[in-house]
C-alpha cells in the first residue's frame, strides 16, 4: 500500500472542499481499501465522511423513498418502508456480499465500487479500465464470468453490485452535491458504459459527493423482487440476475420495470421485456416470450456463451415469481 493522506470532515463544505483538492471519499471501505491494499487504487488523500449527516431513510412527498448515502446495506436491507414500498431493494441487498460487510458498506459506496474483474484487480494484466492503452487482457483471457451486453473492445468487465440492479429497474436517481451546487442524475446515466474510456465508470464531477439514492413513487399495487443466479449461494458475485417491478390492475400489466445483472458492463435495463409485458395479461406464454427477449445486442465471448440462455431464463423464473404464476 502507498503512503496517503487521510482527512476525517465534520460537515459538508469541509468534504467538498477536500475533494475538489484531489482527496477520495471514503466511509465503510470496503472495496477502496482492498484495492489500495492490491495497488490497484493510489490515492493521494483519503477524505473520511462517515461522520456527514447523510444516513437517513425517508418516504418522498409522493410516496417514493430517499435513501442516504451513508446508510449501509443491512440498515437499508432492513428498513421497514424499504420492505414494503420496494422489496426488490432489500432482496438485492440481502443477497449482497457477507453480513459484516453489509453491516459497514454504505449504499454510495455500493454503487460506486469497482469491478471485479480478475484482471483489472491483477496489476501485472493488461487492464484498460486500470490503465488506459494497455489493452484488454478478458477479450482473449478466462471471461466465462464477464459482460455479453453493453461490452466495447476496450472492456468487457461486468459492473458487481446488486443493488444497482433494482435501482436501475426503478429508474432511480442519485442525488449528488458538488463545487457548483446540487443536482440529480438519472441512474441509468450515472454509471457509464466502457466505450473508449472505461477508466471513466461514473458520471461524477471533480470533488462530488453522492448524497442520496431516490426512488420514484410508482403505481400501486406494485409487487417486486431480486432473483440472483451464481455459483454458490453465499458471498459470490451474480452469473445473471434479475430485478422486476410489476403494477398489475384489472387483470393487465400496467407498468413493468425490470432490469439484468451480472451481464452488463453496467446494471442493464430491458426495455424490450418491458415493452412486451405492458397491457397484457400474465401468463406462463407471456413469461416466455418476454424473457426471450432479455438477451437482445448480446456479445458473448469464448466462455460465457452459457449467459444468454440463462439470462433468459432468469428472467423468466422472476417474472413468473413477481407476477404469481410460478
Amino acid at each position: 500500500m502507498h503512503p496517503f493522506t487521510y482527512i476525517r470532515v465534520s460537515d459538508t463544505r469541509e468534504a467538498l472542499n477536500a475533494g475538489r483538492r484531489g482527496g477520495r471519499y471514503i466511509a465503510g471501505g470496503t472495496t477502496l481499501v482492498d484495492l489500495m491494499r492490491e495497488t490497484v487504487e493510489r490515492p493521494e488523500a483519503l477524505v473520511d465522511i462517515s461522520g456527514l449527516p447523510l444516513d437517513e431513510v425517508t418516504v418522498t412527498e409522493r410516496g417514493g423513498l430517499r435513501i442516504g448515502a451513508l446508510v449501509t446495506m443491512s440498515e437499508a436491507a432492513a428498513h421497514r418502508k424499504v420492505r414494503t414500498l420496494f422489496p426488490v431493494i432489500s432482496e438485492a441487498l440481502e443477497l449482497s456480499a457477507s453480513a459484516q460487510l453489509r453491516n459497514m458498506a454504505t449504499i454510495g459506496g455500493n454503487i460506486m465500487q469497482r469491478t471485479r474483474c480478475t484482471y483489472f484487480r491483477d496489476v501485472t494484466a493488461d487492464c484498460n479500465r486500470r490503465e488506459p492503452g494497455s489493452g484488454c487482457a478478458a477479450l482473449e483471457g478466462v471471461n466465462r464470468t464477464h459482460a455479453i451486453l453493453g461490452t466495447s473492445d476496450a472492456c468487457v468487465a461486468t459492473h458487481p453490485s446488486d443493488v444497482a440492479v433494482a435501482f436501475a429497474a426503478l429508474e432511480a436517481q442519485v442525488r449528488l452535491l458538488g463545487p457548483d451546487g446540487e443536482r440529480q442524475v438519472p441512474f441509468a446515466d450515472f454509471l457509464l458504459r466502457p466505450g473508449s474510456t472505461p477508466n471513466r465508470e461514473q458520471a461524477l464531477r471533480k470533488g462530488e459527493l453522492i448524497t442520496a439514492v431516490e426512488i420514484p413513487a410508482l403505481p400501486r399495487p406494485l409487487k417486486s423482487g431480486y432473483l440472483k443466479v451464481r455459483d454458490r449461494q453465499s458471498y459470490e458475485f451474480a452469473l445473471t440476475s434479475a430485478a422486476v417491478a410489476l403494477h398489475v390492475r384489472g387483470g393487465l400489466i400496467r407498468e413493468a420495470r425490470v432490469a439484468a445483472g451480472g451481464v452488463g458492463t453496467v446494471p442493464w435495463k430491458l426495455p424490450a421485456v418491458e415493452r412486451h409485458l405492458v397491457g397484457e395479461r400474465p401468463s406462463d406464454s407471456l413469461w416466455t416470450a418476454a424473457a426471450a427477449k432479455a438477451a437482445e445486442g448480446a456479445r458473448p465471448l469464448q466462455h460465457n456463451r452459457f449467459k444468454v440462455e440463462l439470462l433468459q431464463r432468469t428472467v423468466e423464473r422472476q417474472l413468473r415469481i413477481v407476477g404469481g404464476t410460478k
